[in-house]
């Protein structure tokens, strides 16, 4: 059983095989860490987990699409250290996501026009947004470098890099949005021109003390987007770059978002924190139809990720619908993966790991997505936490549950 054995991310020894993974928080303020954040983190150190990582940190201006969301800059590096001390102090790593958004983004919040592979216009946004210039990408890839020695200095022993669900450098992998005619655009190898000059400056800014691991599309999840053939193509190409692990994920914020994390979008508790009014019942009425249902199950990536585990030789962590002790022990001793990541089942239960040593703990996650739908207006809260909900967002979750059952 390797669940509960040390294992290690480059240079960084972990003391068991699961990370909390990048989910989210909304806990920033400001763009800056709280001491919410630093709570929740704190929590899931003590409740066993191997490393937690700080989710979706914005490596410049352009790269925020939230004001919950971290900034990461030198400003905030003692009130992230003393996150990481915590972290520390209670025998887990602390690890944190860099990356840019791209085109996932407002000018009010991003600073200026919101950048991408290409100039249009995101629906999803929805916003205008201007392709990068080539003198432009070459500083972008700086800051990925820079952000890199802003996380050693915040006391982080890894940071992972997204290069996947369609944020910037997805943008340029993947061919739906990536129509540029440079040496950026075009074939597959040109398309990753971009994310190999990140990982360079990323490689070089970790040295011999950082592990470095990078989250990956296995599929963007849909028609005209990157499928398994090329994202393979791409995981090895990372491997080439010296990462030391690759997180196998999939999906596409602006085009498959429920590809990523599974389930049915609670549209009604979405729009209930939303504030502008035009986006609250545009999201109303047209929500299920931008942000399909894709069914939930136990390990849903498990699949794909065997093709993967299969042509790579590095260490790989398994996301995707690990909810028990059973699951964890599929993943890594019948599959062969080094690591699990876990997000809802963290939310749920902080302590998860923990209670994970009695053989055959399942969390208590229903996966109704309520927290996923909360964390763009407000912090990522499990509704099983919550009292003195509205009626309705009770009534909608009752009611996902049911054709929950049903689909079973």
């Amino acid at each position: 059983m390797k669940l509960f054995t040390p294992a290690s991310i480059g240079p960084v020894t972990l003391r068991n095989r699961t990370i909390r993974s990048a989910a989210f928080e909304g806990m920033g303020k400001d763009n800056n860490p709280t001491p919410m954040l630093r709570d929740y983190h704190w929590s899931v150190a003590e409740g066993g987990v191997g490393m937690t990582t700080l989710a979706y940190a914005g490596i410049c201006r352009s790269a925020l699409s939230f004001k919950t969301q971290l900034w990461l800059r030198p400003e905030i590096v003692d009130s992230l250290r003393e996150i990481t001390d915590g972290i520390h102090a209670r025998g887990a790593k602390a690890s944190i996501q860099i990356g840019h958004c791209g085109n996932m983004t407002h000018r009010s919040t991003a600073g200026g026009t919101p950048v991408g592979a290409v100039t249009g216009f995101n629906l999803y946004s929805p916003t205008f947004h201007r392709g990068l210039r080539k003198d432009e990408l070459k500083v972008m890839a700086r800051n990925f470098g820079d952000a890199v020695r802003t996380a050693r200095d915040a006391g982080f022993d890894c940071v992972e890099v997204h290069a996947g669900h369609g944020y910037l450098i997805s943008q340029f992998l993947s061919p739906y949005t990536n129509r540029r005619h440079d040496e950026y655009g075009g074939s597959l190898d040109n398309r990753m021109r971009f994310m190999r000059e990140c990982m360079e400056e990323v490689m070089k800014a970790a040295g011999s003390d950082m592990g470095v691991l990078v989250k990956t599309n296995m599929r963007d999840g849909f028609k005209g987007g990157l499928d398994i053939e090329d994202c393979l193509t791409v995981a090895k190409a990372l491997e080439q770059t010296g990462a030391h692990a690759l997180v196998l994920s999939g999906g596409f914020v602006s085009k498959a978002p429920m590809y990523v994390m599974r389930g049915e979008m609670p549209v009604y508790a979405m729009t209930h924190y939303m504030e502008q009014w035009w986006l609250k019942y545009g999201v109303r009425l047209c929500g299920k139809m931008m942000i399909p249902t894709v069914p939930f199950r136990e390990l849903y990536f498990l699949e794909d990720a065997r093709e993967f585990r299969n042509a790579l030789k590095m260490p790989l962590v398994y996301v995707g619908g690990v909810v028990s002790r059973d699951n964890a022990d599929t993943v890594l001793d019948k599959e062969g993966f080094d690591f699990i990541q876990m997000g809802r089942a963290l939310l749920n239960e902080p302590d998860f790991v923990n209670r994970m040593r009695t053989e055959g703990h399942r969390c208590g996650c229903d996966h109704v997505n309520y927290c996923i739908a909360r964390m763009y207006s407000r912090e990522m809260a499990c509704h099983k936490h919550l009292d003195n909900l509205p009626e309705p967002i009770l009534r909608e979750i009752e009611n996902i549950r049911r054709r929950d059952k049903e689909r079973e």
